[in-house]
C-alpha cells in the first residue's frame, strides 16, 4: 500500500530525523554513544559498547567533523531541485551543458575505476573477507589508505548530486522522481556515516562493486554523449541492467550473512538500512528488466508506458532522443522509472527515478 505523503514532506522528515539522532548519539563529546550501559569512560560517562568512539583518523578531513557541512549541502541540495532550480527556471529555456556532461561521464569514469583498483589493491587481493571484515583503526598505513578510499567514496556520491541538478537545469524536472532525490540524499547520509565510524571492514564491499558498475555505467553515458550514433546501437545497454541487479544482490547477500555470525566485530546496525535498501532496489530492477527485456508481448510495455520503451538517458539526455515529459518505462543506469511497477505503485503521471 502506498502512502500518501507528499515527497518533499517525507524528504525533509527523513533528512531532520537522520540528522537529529546523528547528534544526539554524536554530540559534543567526541563521539561516544550517550546510551548508557555497565561500561564507563575516562570522564565517568557509562558508554554503549556496541558504538565505538567515531574514527579519529578522519575528523580533520573534509566535511568529516561534525554532520553539519553535510546537512547545509543536502539542504540546500533539496531546496534547489525541489523548489528554487524549478521556479528559476520555469520561464528559462534549457541550459545547453551537453559537452559538460560529457566530460563529467568520463570523470565518473576515471575516479570509479581508480577506486575499484584500490579496493582491489588494498583489501580484496590483501585477504579482505566477503563474509566478516572487521575494521582496522589502527593508524598503520594501508588500515589509513583504505579510510582514505572510503572518504573518496563519500566525495563522489557528494558529486552524484549533480545528476539531479542537470535535470533541473535541462528543463528534465519530471525526471526529479522521489525516488531519485530520497537514493542520492541517503547515499550521502549513509556514507558519511560509515567514513566516520567505520571506514574500512565489511562495509568496503559496497563501495567496491558499486564503483565498478559505475565504471560501465558512466562509460555508456560517455560514448552515447560523445558520439550519437551509439545511442541506439550500443549493444551492451541490456547487459548494465543485468549487472545492476547482481551488483544488488550481492550487496544484500554480503550483509545478510552479518546477521548469523554474532562474533562479528563488525557494527550491525547498518544492516537495518542495507538490506531494505537493497532489496527494495533489487525488486525495482528485476522489475524492470522483465518488463523491458523478457516480457513476450513488447506492445503492452508500449501501452503502458505512454508509447515509449525503455532507454537509458544521460543525465537527463534521452537516448531515444524523448524529451522526457511522457511516462515511460526507463533505466538510467542507477535506477528505474516504472509506471508499471508492481513494487511501487504510483499515480500513473508520476515516473520513478532513481538516478
Amino acid at each position: 500500500m502506498y502512502l500518501r505523503v507528499a515527497p518533499h514532506t517525507m524528504l525533509n522528515l527523513t533528512f531532520w530525523e537522520f540528522f537529529k539522532g546523528l547528534y544526539q548519539r554524536y554530540g559534543n563529546d567526541g563521539g561516544w554513544a550517550a546510551e548508557h550501559t555497565g561500561h564507563e569512560g575516562t570522564d565517568g560517562r557509562r558508554l554503549d559498547v556496541r558504538c565505538r568512539p567515531t574514527d579519529p583518523r578522519v575528523n580533520d578531513w573534509f566535511l568529516m567533523k561534525t554532520p553539519w557541512p553535510g546537512a547545509a549541502i543536502l539542504g540546500l541540495y533539496l531546496m534547489f531541485v525541489l523548489k528554487w532550480g524549478p521556479k528559476w527556471m520555469e520561464h528559462r529555456k534549457p541550459f545547453k551543458i551537453d559537452t559538460f556532461i560529457k566530460y563529467y561521464n568520463l570523470a565518473q569514469v576515471i575516479i570509479c575505476a581508480f577506486l575499484f583498483v584500490e579496493g582491489l589493491r588494498l583489501g580484496y587481493l590483501r585477504g579482505y573477507s566477503f563474509l566478516c571484515q572487521p575494521v582496522d583503526y589502527s593508524p598503520t598505513e594501508v588500515p589509513t589508505m583504505i579510510a582514505r578510499r572510503c572518504y573518496y567514496y563519500f566525495l563522489v556520491k557528494v558529486l552524484d548530486l549533480l545528476d539531479t541538478i542537470f535535470f533541473v537545469l535541462r528543463k528534465k524536472q519530471n525526471q526529479v522522481s522521489f525516488l531519485h532525490v530520497y537514493h542520492h540524499t541517503g547515499m550521502v547520509m549513509l556514507i558519511w556515516s560509515g567514513v566516520k565510524w567505520f571506514p574500512g571492514g565489511h562495509g568496503v564491499f559496497m563501495g567496491f562493486i558499486n564503483s565498478f558498475v559505475h565504471v560501465v555505467m558512466y562509460a555508456y553515458y560517455f560514448l552515447t554523449s560523445a558520439n550519437p550514433k551509439y545511442k541506439n546501437n550500443l549493444w551492451w545497454k541490456k547487459y548494465i541492467t543485468q549487472l545492476q541487479i547482481i551488483q544488488f544482490g550481492m550487496i544484500f547477500l554480503q550483509w545478510f550473512v552479518l546477521l548469523f555470525q554474532p562474533s562479528c566485530t563488525f557494527p550491525k546496525w547498518p544492516l537495518f538500512v542495507i538490506l531494505p535498501q537493497n532489496l527494495f532496489m533489487f525488486c525495482l530492477f528485476l522489475d524492470f528488466y522483465y518488463q523491458a527485456y523478457i516480457k513476450k508481448k513488447p506492445t503492452d510495455v508500449v501501452r503502458r508506458s505512454g508509447g515509449a520503451v525503455a532507454d537509458l538517458p544521460q543525465n537527463g539526455i534521452h537516448a531515444n532522443g524523448s524529451n522526457g515529459k511522457s511516462p515511460s518505462v526507463e533505466y538510467n543506469g542507477k535506477g528505474v522509472n516504472s509506471d508499471s511497477s508492481d513494487c511501487t505503485k504510483r499515480n500513473s503521471s508520476k515516473e520513478v527515478n532513481t538516478s
